[in-house]
């Protein structure tokens, strides 16, 4: 197998601990004071608007003509909108109003019925092909279905409902309603719209996988500029947490998901997806970051960075901790490198589970990856065994993906696991995987206390 050392170029960055070692010489962190690293700025003007338009320009035709959709209908709202609003433009609704999105033959013609209040505004952002405004009185989802009646729009109309998936189950139980009644008498057939949200949301451009690698290389830099901060004895899991939680406040950017549970630090047995406690770190543990930043109010990362506390009289890991780590290396590069465009979720994670079985890790619980992208677990095909997982892979789509190696915590008596997950974040490209940040490759070890 070829070593993914040679599949990326080498990243120097300001801290020398972060530089690539071999297994003989893994770097050794001290604690020293936080130095600043070379970020992006994702404090500017957000390029969603521009992205959207090339999104709606370029993928969809292609979404609906790969799913056989003609006509999109989406109803946005107030408040509880639905969880594509702002992937159509109507994240702003003041009141009910319907996104329609027509295939035609140069493209893909969109129409708002808006309520009058907001119909102003979306006409001078030119977000869409045709704004019809719907006077106060009126209702949008009637308005909008009296328009494919005159239209003499026929066959079948696709909407968010009837969905295993939550980014495409907007549709409310009474609108449904509402729109069922609207309908009555025309010759329009209501179904789902998620193999179009699927394939679209799958999908990411080149200009949003660059902002995706900005961010997924400050993710990573953060984390090992934490384990830098570590004092055995002193520093607990609850420390780096709030370490972290200060880099994000000061970029300015937000929680790929709940806050309470990012990031999650772990320096003792398997915790999952959980928030950071007050245990004191202590020589002899391997500690896991799982973290993830927002940028841009639209794009998340989800990467894990790994590290073992020497004890004292230990200038390396010992033998057990080190194969864990080479073990949990190699799981992740069979599945980085079975990740090629017409390839299941499931070939992904079959490729690691073998490796696993060689290595005598535990079963883990987990699917080896999953999409990430606007949520850390994003629309596409999971890499495991669920539905999504028969899907296949796909140029331009985006995933975060573990490599795996478990073992029964000391002490426990076999009730207990500790697991190397180590995580990175890939797009998929017509030749395969590529990393959007530079992967861990050693096993990061910090200095064992002085005294």
């Amino acid at each position: 197998m070829k070593s993914t050392r040679a599949l990326v170029p080498l990243i120097v960055l300001n801290l020398a601990f972060i530089a690539f070692h071999s297994p003989a010489e893994p770097p050794v962190v001290t604690p020293q004071a936080a130095q600043s690293l070379t970020q992006p700025a994702f404090s500017g003007p957000s390029p969603w608007p521009d992205i959207l338009q090339q999104r709606i320009a370029t993928l969809l035709p292609k979404a609906m003509d790969h799913t056989g959709v003609t006509h999109w209908f989406i109803v946005c709202r107030e408040n509880d909108n639905d969880p594509l609003a702002k992937h159509v433009g109507c994240e702003n609704a003041g009141g009910t109003a319907v996104v329609l999105f027509s295939r035609t033959p140069t493209g893909v013609m969109s129409r708002i019925f808006s309520p009058s209040s907001e119909a102003t505004a979306l006409k001078e952002l030119q977000r869409f092909n045709e704004v019809i405004e719907v006077a106060k009185q009126q209702d949008a989802i009637a308005a909008a279905a009296a328009w494919l009646k005159i239209q003499n729009i026929r066959g079948e109309l696709a909407v968010n409902s009837f969905s295993q998936n939550p980014q495409a189950d907007g549709l409310s139980h009474s609108q449904y309603l509402a729109l069922t009644a609207a309908l009555q008498g025309s010759e329009l057939t209501l179904v789902a719209a998620e193999p179009l949200i699927y394939y679209w949301l799958a999908r990411k451009l080149p200009a949003e996988v660059a902002i995706m690698a900005q961010a997924a290389r400050l993710t990573s830099d953060w984390q090992y500029e934490a384990y830098q901060q570590v004092i055995p004895g002193v520093t607990t899991d609850l420390d780096i947490a709030n370490y972290l939680k200060q880099k994000m406040a000061e970029a300015g950017v937000q929680d790929a998901w709940a806050s309470d549970q990012n990031p999650a630090v772990n320096s003792g047995p398997d915790r999952g997806h959980s928030h950071a406690t007050p245990r004191v770190i202590q020589p002899g543990d391997v500690i896991q970051i799982d973290f993830g930043i927002r940028v841009f109010d639209h794009w998340v990362t989800d990467i894990q960075r790994f590290a073992y506390v020497l004890k004292p009289g230990e200038n390396k890991a010992p033998a057990a901790i080190q194969h864990a780590w080479d073990s949990a290396l190699a799981g992740g590069r069979a599945a980085f490198a079975a990740m090629k465009p017409g390839v299941t979720g499931n070939s992904v994670h079959q490729a690691q589970l073998e490796v696993m079985a060689k290595a005598g890790s535990l079963p883990v619980m987990w699917s080896t990856g999953h999409p990430v992208g606007y949520v850390a677990h994003d629309t596409g095909p999971n890499l495991g065994v669920r539905i999504a997982s028969e899907r296949q892979l796909d140029a331009g789509m985006t995933f975060s993906y573990d490599g795996f190696y478990s073992w029964y915590y000391p002490g426990s008596a076999q009730q207990q696991t500790k697991t190397i997950s180590v995580e990175e974040m890939v797009v998929i490209t017509d030749a395969g995987a590529q990393f959007l940040t530079a992967p861990q490759q050693d096993l990061i070890l910090i200095a064992a206390p002085t005294n």
